[in-house]
């Protein structure tokens, strides 16, 4: 995280982020959520059945979890046989068609808190488009990285989520547009599955 801050001052990224906000999703809470159930009951199920797989434990309601961003444990037996885990961040879009991926630099703009692409502890991205049932699996370690060494090539957008229906108050989040073809061919252990 503290990384990334003095990436941002070094950019300007609150800047950029100033001079294009034009063009921004406004989601609800539900619909917010109701996606990211979608991606997370998806992904468990895939998961569950590998031959490999031992356990899948979602650790999405856990507070110590919430803090690292991280979603998803996964256990399973690797090729020798001896039991792993590993840590999934999921993230759900059903905008496939722009051919991007939606990487959050700021959570919420107001309170310039970092989007969780930038602070998972996560080992894995599991970046899930909902209507196609494609999952892209990132390496966190290696996607962060190239990310941060380019972020400076990618448009930044924003969404706008309200809470509640009744009420006018949210939160506005912002974050880059990651053509997809050109991180799978910058992050050679980057994989898609159809499920």
């Amino acid at each position: 995280m503290i990384e990334y801050k003095k990436y941002i001052l070094l950019r300007g990224e609150k800047a950029l982020f100033a001079q294009s906000t034009q063009k921004r999703y406004k989601y609800t809470m539900n619909e917010t959520m109701n996606v990211a159930k979608e991606a997370a009951i998806a992904i468990e199920h895939y998961l569950n059945n590998l031959p490999e797989t031992v356990n899948t434990i979602n650790v999405e309601d856990d507070p110590l979890y919430q803090k690292k961003d991280i979603d998803l444990l996964y256990f399973f037996k690797n090729q020798h046989k001896v039991k792993k885990r590993t840590s999934i961040e999921i993230k759900g879009d059903r905008h496939y068609y722009t051919g991007n991926y939606f990487f959050e630099t700021h959570s919420n703009v107001q309170k310039n808190t970092p989007g969780c692409f930038m602070y998972t502890e996560a080992d894995f991205l599991f970046y899930y488009y909902i209507n196609e049932k494609e999952l892209h699996i990132l390496p966190m370690k290696e996607t962060r990285a190239w990310f941060l060494a380019h972020m400076h090539e990618f448009k930044t957008r924003g969404t706008s989520t309200q809470i509640g229906f009744q009420n006018k108050k949210g939160y506005r989040t912002s974050g880059k547009l990651v053509p997809r073809n050109y991180l799978l061919k910058s992050v050679p252990s980057a994989r898609v599955v159809q499920l």
